[in-house]
């Protein structure tokens, strides 16, 4: 056998590709699922409790689920886990065009359907930790940052991109059309992922019988690091490393901002400024679509300067976005300053994180990657609440003071970056 011939089919551009193409898939499917819930709120008269469970379902099992899929990654290479994740998804979205075909108007007596299909709409949102290391698996770490942040900026368009064009589409097509519509949308995409995506050199060797030399496989097909193997290992592997606590930390604070802003700001613009629905929703794509395009300059920035610096730089520019908020008032001028600074900083840090996982885990990977990102993701549903607390306390003026939870939050992840400083080389910050 030539150790210089490289025996995998695909390549990195075509893996990364495919990978981000089945997250944005995959996330794009939790927005097909928040437009039905004020239409649920007004035909099931369910308390806000229940309300509030099924709005959250498909961002918790999203999250859930990042751990153990992102784990199966080293043992099974990403295109099983993703192809489980996505056939997920569409059952969910299947059962709620069908839910809306055979009842128009839901009663109560439907909550627990549509609760299920919720969580299984979410499962699309969990490819995220899945294509992390299945990147990372065919890129060098040297170009893993920019790699990660395409791979994670383009697919997290989704989102803003879906709460532009979904609810056109209904106006223009109806409710049904538009659902079914992206049922077959999402049915091809699992057909073209099944097709044409394949795994890492590493799995396809080991598949092939071919006995797996590190030199040569690196030689051959550029494959720098080797998963290790068992999803359990992985999540250990990674868990015992405290570093994987401060990335998990870090990434609560930007992808779960993330989540935690898209979900906060329509209602910060139309109660604070009282501005129309319409007008709040495009202010808030705004910060979705700028943080995603952010995080791919960030991967650009984290594998010239380092993973390190880059964070810590995109920190202190959350705190002063978060500073800017608070100050702002109600002066929209401030605050949308204060919208741009924090969806630079998040955009960037959520990248520079996420160059730094396969750097301090290389062994464990996808164990990281479900772990940062899984439970990292939570932030998402931690932040709001506490933001609220503000504004019960002081009214509509509390939508801006509820920014200091942001405000500290970052200047403890300055903290916290000056003891990583200090266990990592010079020469590699």
């Amino acid at each position: 056998m030539n150790e210089n011939v490289c025996y995998a089919k695909s390549s990195p551009r075509e893996a990364l590709t495919w990978s981000t193409i089945a997250f944005f898939g995959g996330f794009a499917g939790v927005s097909a699922f928040g437009p039905i819930v004020p239409t649920l709120k007004q035909t099931m008269t369910l308390s806000p409790l229940l309300m509030g469970l099924l709005a959250a379902s498909p961002a918790l099992t999203g999250s859930l689920l990042r751990i153990p899929f992102g784990a199966m990654v080293d043992r099974t290479g990403g295109k099983k886990p993703i192809l489980i994740l996505l056939t997920m998804a569409v059952l969910g979205v299947a059962g709620i065009t069908l839910m809306f075909g055979l009842f128009p108007d839901p009663q109560p007596a439907h909550y627990p359907f549509f609760l299920l299909f919720g969580i299984l709409s979410g499962c699309g949102i969990a490819t995220f930790s899945v294509g992390i290391p299945s990147v990372s698996y065919w890129y060098p770490q040297r170009v893993q940052g920019s790699a990660l942040a395409i791979y994670a900026g383009l697919g997290n368009l989704a989102p803003g991109m879906f709460a532009l064009l979904l609810p056109s589409l209904v106006v223009w097509l109806g409710f049904t059309i538009s659902y079914v519509l992206w049922l077959g949308i999402l049915v091809l995409l699992v057909v073209l992922v099944f097709i044409y995506m394949q795994d890492a050199p590493y799995f396809q060797y080991r598949e092939m019988g071919i006995e797996i030399d590190p030199d040569a496989l690196l030689l051959a097909c550029g494959e720098e690091l080797l998963p290790s193997g068992k999803a359990m290992d992985s999540i250990r592997k990674a868990g015992s490393d405290w570093r994987t606590w401060v990335l998990t930390y870090y990434y609560f604070i930007t992808f779960g901002g993330f989540i935690a802003l898209t979900v906060w700001f329509p209602t910060y613009w139309s109660e604070l400024f009282t501005i129309g629905l319409v007008q709040a929703g495009l202010l808030t794509a705004l910060y979705s679509l700028s943080a995603s395009l952010f995080r791919v300059a960030g991967g650009y920035a984290a594998d010239r300067v380092g993973g390190e610096k880059v964070t810590l730089a995109s920190f202190g520019v959350v705190a002063a976005g978060s500073l800017m908020m608070i100050l702002s008032g109600r002066s929209i001028g401030g605050a949308l300053a204060g919208v741009i600074l924090l969806a630079l900083g998040m955009g960037f840090a959520n990248a520079a994180v996420f160059k730094l996982v396969p750097k301090y885990t290389p062994a464990a990977v996808g164990g990281a990657a479900g772990i940062v990102g899984g439970l990292g993701a939570f932030g998402g549903f931690v932040i709001p609440p506490l933001m609220g607390f503000f504004v019960k306390l002081n009214g509509n003026a509390g939508y801006s003071h509820g920014f200091v939870v942001f405000l500290t939050l970052a200047l403890l992840a300055v903290g916290l970056m000056a003891a990583l400083n200090r266990q990592v080389p010079a020469k590699h910050l």
